[in-house]
């Protein structure tokens, strides 16, 4: 959705690039604040977190203001 490498968004998060894609693969538990920092860097390039709405959770872009 956003053109993002894993690198890049590894480096907004604050983790190295093999945290990431441990936790991708599940093979890695991460811990909250982990989570949290993965979660504001994709906030930051501009997806917004759904919360549970009757159709459950999930991910959009934010739309881009002219």
């Amino acid at each position: 959705m956003l053109g993002m490498t894993q690198a890049a968004l590894a480096a907004a998060a604050g983790i190295s690039t093999t945290a990431l894609n441990n936790i991708e693969r599940g093979a890695a538990d991460p811990k909250a604040s982990t989570l949290t920092a993965i979660q504001r860097a994709l906030e930051s390039a501009g997806v917004i977190f759904v919360a549970e709405n009757g159709e459950g959770p999930g991910v959009r872009l934010r739309k881009e203001w002219s």
